[in-house]
């Protein structure tokens, strides 16, 4: 699996230099179509947003089917579509295989914690963590670690928006960097979540139409048959047979488990999908959006495999899409890109192109909210003003966070434009499975965890999981260009989600304070309303 970070969400375009492409007129008038369409929706989310409910969290208005679908697009990145995609093209059967690793511990995880966290929380994960430990340390820590997970997350969204545009689109780099960060931007300052959830919807929409079609041409050609696709594929392919059997992608074990708990754990503890839970009026629509959300995820990467088996039929064996040496144009993440062009012409291939900007455009709103909320809603309101800040004081603080991190973005992107930034997505996971995911787990369902235990355990997470990718192959050979690692794997989930539950499990027991005593016996309480929901907050209707 320790390929798998790369393709899936990085798409290669963070490995290296786009080439710029001539402009594509179509994709950029889908685009702007798009772009007029979601910031009319901003104007009407903007009418709406009132109150810190609504900013953070829509009011809790969102239905189960609608934070379903705004989870599923949070989820289907362009990295993601075109990265899948190209993986089968390029290794076949593999791409399955790895679609799946990542979908299985999605639900399992999300069907253990969805609900106790709607219950439990108001506006960000961290509030259910400090519910019955001390406010100020952990939700620094959190905080802190939601902040960097943002930052090193946003960075990668950034730097692959510049160069998937500056491949599809023909504009400059910096150009689509700033398009992004002021879009971003205008979303979450005046729209906040309810905008955000549009866009996302809006776009999984778009993304699951324009994929079914791709897919459904290919199926037309192949006469509907699994059989003959698979048959044909192996025909044209270079590697023949085999491209229907696992592959060499699995470095090693131990990378392929560290990296797998990274993503499974990880995902459990990124900010921005955690915070989509309190969209939700009660725990019953939470299990809902999952639920729906998991058929969404299962469904379009379903189509990734069909769009990459029709990709090495219809594209792999046309000399208009390949170069000189038999490569791909623009790379093999080109794969789902040309194989529109082959079976729906310009307009298909403009359609794609405006999705695939549109679906990067949702991902980072949704970053940048749960970014300012960290700043906003726990650290200055929670930690600095001891809960004594009104609601439109926390709203201004958030609007100038949010204009803080879109700034800094753009900024970021254009400086790390000839950087190999792929590292940093798998930071963020490795930094949400070791930091995040076992404080939020552990203080929901163990009563011996205690804030020293959180606090040390944590931030034993966070300073593994940072120090071991410095030391590993991603960035001292990659980045430092030294010839040797001095840790030997990419991904460090492993290690450092391992010293993160040591250190919250031997902090807490050892842990004899009047503190820890009352903590504990906080837990009953806590318990009672995570599984009946009897004083969660409530939502606002629109």
């Amino acid at each position: 699996m320790l390929a798998f970070a790369g393709p899936a969400f990085a798409a290669g375009a963070l490995e290296g230099q786009a080439v710029k492409s001539e402009i594509n007129v179509i994709a950029i008038a889908m685009f702007l179509v798009f772009v007029g369409l979601t910031l009319f929706i901003t104007k009407w989310a903007a009418s709406r947003t009132k109150s810190r409910s609504d900013f953070y969290a829509a009011g809790g208005g969102i239905t189960g089917f609608q934070n379903g679908l705004a989870i599923a697009g949070d989820y289907m990145s362009a990295a993601s579509f075109l990265g899948i995609s190209a993986l089968v093209f390029g290794s076949g059967f593999d791409g399955l295989i790895y679609s799946i690793g990542f979908l299985v511990g999605w639900p399992i995880i999300m069907f253990l914690i969805a609900e106790r966290l709607r219950n439990l929380g108001k506006f960000t994960f961290v509030d259910v963590a400090a519910y019955r430990l001390q406010q100020t340390p952990i939700r620094t820590l959190a905080a802190s670690s939601t902040l960097v997970v943002v930052a090193f997350y946003l960075i990668a969204q950034m730097v692959g928006a510049g160069q998937l545009i500056k491949l599809l689109f023909g504009l400059d780099y910096s150009t689509a960097v700033v398009i992004v960060g002021v879009l971003m931007v205008v979303y979450v300052t005046f729209g906040g979540m309810l905008a955000t959830t549009w866009v996302q919807i809006i776009k999984a929409v778009l993304l699951l139409g324009g994929a079914s079609f791709i897919a459904f041409m290919v199926m037309r050609h192949v006469g509907f048959s699994f059989d003959r696709m698979f048959t044909e594929a192996i025909k044209v392919h270079a590697k023949g047979e085999a491209i229907m059997g696992p592959g060499a992608l699995v470095k090693d074990p131990v990378s392929a488990i560290s990296l797998g708990l990274a993503l499974m754990f990880g995902t459990a503890g990124l900010p921005h999908i955690l915070m989509r839970f309190f969209t939700v009026k009660d725990a019953r629509e939470a299990r809902k959006s999952v639920f729906y959300a998991t058929g969404f995820i299962g469904y379009f990467y379903i189509l990734t495999f069909i769009i990459g088996f029709g990709a090495i039929i219809l594209v792999g064996s046309n000399s208009a899409y390949l170069d000189g040496k038999g490569g791909l144009l623009g790379g093999n993440n080109m794969a789902a890109v040309h194989l529109a062009h082959a079976v729906g012409g310009e307009v298909l291939l403009g359609f794609i192109s405006a999705v695939a900007f549109a679906t990067i455009l949702a991902v980072v709103a949704g970053l940048t909210l749960s970014g300012a909320a960290a700043v906003s809603h726990d650290l200055y309101a929670s930690v600095f003003a001891r809960g004594k800040v009104d609601d439109k004081k926390e709203l201004k603080v958030s609007r100038i966070a949010t204009l803080c991190l879109g700034v800094v973005a753009i900024l970021l992107g254009i400086v790390f434009e000839k950087q190999n930034v792929a590292f940093m997505v798998g930071l963020a996971f490795a930094v949400a499975a070791s930091t995040n995911f076992p404080i939020l787990i552990l203080s929901m369902f163990w009563k011996g965890l205690t804030t020293r235990g959180a606090v040390v355990g944590g931030g034993l997470g966070l300073a593994t999981a940072v120090t071991l990718t410095v030391l590993g192959p991603a960035v001292w050979v990659k980045v430092f260009g030294y010839a040797e690692p001095i840790f030997p794997y990419d991904a460090p989930g492993l290690f450092s989600m391992s010293a993160a539950f040591l250190g919250c499990w031997l902090f807490s027991v050892t842990d004899r304070s009047a503190q820890a005593s009352r903590e504990a016996t906080l837990f009953d309480s806590q318990l009672v309303r995570s599984q009946t929901g009897i004083g969660a907050s409530t939502a606002a209707s629109h």
